[in-house]
């Protein structure tokens, strides 16, 4: 069966630790300590194979015990895995520090990740499917090949530019249909755009906007749908004709919001395949599973099953 969700990027093995409060410099803590499977690009194929919706994953481990997690977590959760072995180089990591209220700090070493090449993206598998997903936490050129490789087999584009960088080429959005920022991307895009306009813009300058001007800004990428996540305020989403907000569910109490990112583009995936397209009920259900995702500790380990998620749609009240 061809995966209607293809997702290329990283595979990460998080190192999570939790504590009451984040270190200080020089300052050494006592907590917790947890490993399991992460990255932002499996996170989010892991977000949309729960769903139910057939999900494929195209990413490169080194040749070492991770490879090995990465390899079985994959298979255990129904993803069709397509690992590019890069042997001199070590499987990805993430250092997670997570604080009683929920909020976190990370540092990445993308490892094997950096060395996904555009010669590993099998255009058979991307050619089949409804939707590409991309990031930024691997080899940007084979991020790149990957999205101009579904804009040719006409397959609907979704970059989630994260994490944002420097060296991000602006002539990657330009095979983008949907682009999933969060308030600090969005802010670094803004000022790589408008270096002279918009030099000091930053997550606070969001919160002065107007919803017409932040749609007017948001129009001049050029990219047919832009949806930024806003944390607690649920996100905003600009289309080529109108513009909306979809606030966040309710009656959710956060313990951990690593990896809610990736739980909302998952879902998003997922809801853009079940609703034939329609942005503004795969956004709702987005907004659920990112929800859901908040409520347990853990990355990939936090995605809400399909249960979990038809179960908390009945109980908002959410009609699609």
């Amino acid at each position: 069966m061809a995966s209607s969700i293809v997702v290329t990027g990283s595979y990460v093995q998080d190192l999570t630790f939790r504590l009451p409060e984040f270190p200080t410099a020089g300052q050494t803590l006592i907590g917790d300590f947890n490993t399991g499977p992460g990255g932002k690009g499996s996170n989010q194929a892991v977000a949309a194979a729960r769903t139910g919706v057939p999900t494929a994953f195209i990413g490169a481990t080194g040749k070492d015990a991770f490879a090995q997690v990465a390899k079985e977590f994959h298979e255990e959760e129904g993803i069709d895995s397509r690992l590019a072995l890069q042997a001199e180089q070590a499987t990805g990591t993430a250092a997670i520090l997570v604080n009683d209220r929920g909020e976190n700090e990370i540092v990445v070493a993308l490892g094997a990740n950096n060395f996904l090449s555009p010669a590993d993206i099998p255009e058979d598998l991307v050619s089949e499917a409804q939707i590409l997903v991309s990031q930024l936490e691997f080899n940007l050129e084979a991020a790149e090949h990957a999205l101009r490789l579904a804009r040719k087999n006409q397959v609907t584009t979704l970059l989630n530019p994260a994490p944002m960088r420097d060296d991000f080429p602006p002539s990657m959005l330009d095979y983008v249909d949907i682009l999933v920022p969060n308030e600090t991307e969005f802010a670094h895009l803004i000022r790589a755009r408008f270096p002279e306009e918009h030099a000091s813009f930053n997550e606070a300058s969001i919160q002065s906007l107007s919803s017409d001007q932040l749609h007017l800004l948001c129009r001049d990428f050029g990219v047919s749908t832009f949806i930024i996540t806003l944390g607690g305020n649920g996100c905003f989403v600009s289309s080529e004709d109108r513009y909306f907000e979809v606030p966040c569910i309710k009656g959710i109490e956060a313990v951990d919001t690593t990896g809610a990112g990736d739980a909302f583009v998952g879902g998003f995936s997922s809801g853009l395949v079940q609703f034939d397209g329609d942005i503004e009920k795969a956004v709702s259900y987005a907004s659920v599973v990112a929800g859901l995702s908040v409520t347990k500790f853990g990355t990939a380990p936090a995605m809400p099953s399909k249960a979990e998620i038809d179960a908390e749609i009945e109980k908002q009240g959410i009609s699609f």
